[in-house]
């Protein structure tokens, strides 16, 4: 007897095919039969769905900051209510693997801002391949993982702003070789973030025929996504073109002033490229801000030899007027190469409880309040806060979203950050957001064209053989939703709210969540690559 049968249920199966109706048997993880409706029989549970509610694959996170928050809540509920039954970590070029023990100390002091900083989670892995096995020992979801770009830097070059030598990029091809030989999916950077930006394009380049020749792909957040937006994409892509390595754009933005209106002009550079052969794909979140720190505004160069040396120069008041000048009027690389705006900067996360009142307000509300400079507020959350403010910056547009999602290599990713009180609605609403929003409410996309948007395609660049799309022989990935009322009710004022109209979620075949509240499961896995092509570096 199978596990448990879906009868006479709406189908949408991830390839951007028109739905049907049938009959999905499942037993021990896996869809064994689609027959038409009413026709399989013998299976312990029986599933009559709702009139109107549709199984679609489970959704795919193809950008996730849920490297430690699936470690210390497994149950991961902000994702998995949303459909999510597959992430992919290790973003932006900066994670915790691999590692060594001064590396991992830097790691857990810069990146807080994105992770927390656990002080009862065992950090006793060093290698791609042991923080795979601690995955493995119990999560909801399954979770992929890409090598970070700026932590090979670290453990080899250091936090320090220079050339890499031909030695040490020896180095980190090696580490970055024996990632992919343990299962990682690919390569990511952070163009913006130290020390990953440091990296010239012949160090990028380098590390890029590395992933190639893996059959993975790069995942780059750009140099980027303001006043230079076009030409760091222009600079990923011929990064592609010369190497050969798969590309895939990383939240795929035109954000801030400069770009508004300009997303056809991003779209014509990926479309150009893929004419010529070159194999590109991209993601976004269906939102207008971003979601980073506080810290990452800092010019490049305050960031120079990590945490406590960015510290100290806060302090330093020449070192001080120097940063204020950047952000304030030369436009610092951190922020993309324009100015700040301090009334786009919203406190979203703090560490330092002292500061809980300022989650929720602005840079320059704040400034307003203590009648002093939005530079002077700034300089003193860094300090007191040790770096680990979590902001919203809403500097999106509109009509640059809508354009760059119907875009037939789009594919959908969070970009969550699951710390602070108020962290971006997107860690629990950006795939319902889609599938209501802008599907049943805006008609931006048809149905099984957005959940082929979340499902077969990303399933595709993850080299996903088994998942992915709702066929015999696939893990059985599911997600059983209602198109007419699914919707994120998670809002900027109070984004900690479980979506609408998500019925069942099942990871592997067992349900993760079952008539809308979690059961507890913990059956997702890591996914490793296997690798078509295993040379020595």
């Amino acid at each position: 007897m199978s596990d448990l049968l879906f009868r006479d249920i709406d189908i949408v199966d991830g390839t951007g095919a028109p739905r049907f109706r049938g009959d999905v048997l499942i037993d021990r993880g896996r869809i064994t039969k689609i027959a038409t409706p009413r026709t399989l029989t013998g299976a312990a549970r029986i599933v009559d769905a709702a009139p109107g509610s549709v199984l679609a694959p489970g959704f795919i996170d193809m950008h996730a900051h849920s490297d430690l928050h699936l470690l210390t809540e497994p149950g991961h509920f902000p994702k998995i209510s949303q459909g999510i039954t597959t992430e992919v970590l290790g973003q932006d070029g900066l994670s915790y693997a691999p590692i060594d023990d001064a590396t991992l100390a830097v790691l857990r002091r810069q990146i807080a801002g994105w992770n927390g900083n656990p002080t009862d989670l065992d950090f006793s892995w060093r290698s791609v391949a042991e923080y795979l096995d601690r995955l493995d020992q119990g999560i909801t979801p399954n979770a992929a993982y890409l090598v970070p770009q700026g932590t090979l830097r670290l453990l080899v070059v250091g936090s320090e702003q220079r050339s890499a030598t031909v030695d040490e990029i020896r180095r980190m091809r090696e580490l970055l070789a024996q990632g992919l030989r343990e299962g990682a999916v690919g390569m990511s950077s952070g163009l913006t973030y130290t020390p990953g930006m440091y990296a010239d394009p012949g160090e990028l380049a380098a590390l890029c025929e590395v992933v190639a020749d893996f059959g993975g792909f790069y995942a780059p957040h750009t140099r980027s996504y303001g006043a230079g937006a076009l030409e760091a994409y222009a600079e990923m892509i011929e990064l592609a073109r010369s190497t050969g390595c798969a590309l895939h754009l990383t939240h795929a933005t035109m954000n801030f002033g400069v770009n508004r209106g300009r997303a056809p002009e991003f779209l014509a550079l990926v479309d150009a490229a893929r004419a010529e052969g070159c194999d590109i794909t991209l993601d976004t979140y269906p939102y207008l801000p971003g979601a980073t720190t506080l810290s990452a505004l800092l010019p490049s160069w305050a960031m120079s030899g990590g945490p406590d040396a960015a510290l100290a120069r806060i302090d330093d008041p020449t070192m001080r007027a120097r940063i204020a000048r950047d952000v304030d009027v030369n436009g610092s690389d951190g922020c993309h190469g324009v100015t700040v705006e301090w009334e786009t900067i919203q406190i979203s996360g703090v560490a330092n409880s002292e500061l809980d009142r300022y989650v929720g307000m602005t840079i320059d509300e704040i400034a307003g309040a203590a009648g002093v400079a939005p530079v002077a507020v700034f300089f003193d959350l860094l300090r007191r806060d040790l770096l680990a403010t979590t902001i919203l910056q809403h500097v999106g547009h509109e009509e640059n979203v809508r354009a760059i999602m119907v875009h037939p290599a789009h594919m959908g990713g969070s970009d969550a950050l699951l710390v602070g009180e108020r962290p971006h609605p997107r860690a629990w609403g950006t795939f319902p957001r889609y599938l209501g929003h802008y599907v049943r409410e805006l008609g931006v996309l048809e149905l099984e064209d957005c959940v082929h948007h979340l499902t077969g395609r990303p399933a595709d660049r993850l080299r996903l053989s088994d998942r992915g799309l709702v066929f015999t022989g696939y893990a059985a990935d599911l997600v059983l939703f209602d198109p007419a009322t699914i919707t994120d009710t998670a809002t900027f004022d109070n984004p900690k709210q479980q979506a609408r109209g998500i019925q069942h979620v099942l990871v592997n075949g067992e349900f993760a969540i079952e008539n809308g509240a979690p059961t507890g499961k913990l059956a997702g896995r890591a996914l490793r690559m296997d690798s078509t092509r295993k040379e020595t570096y």
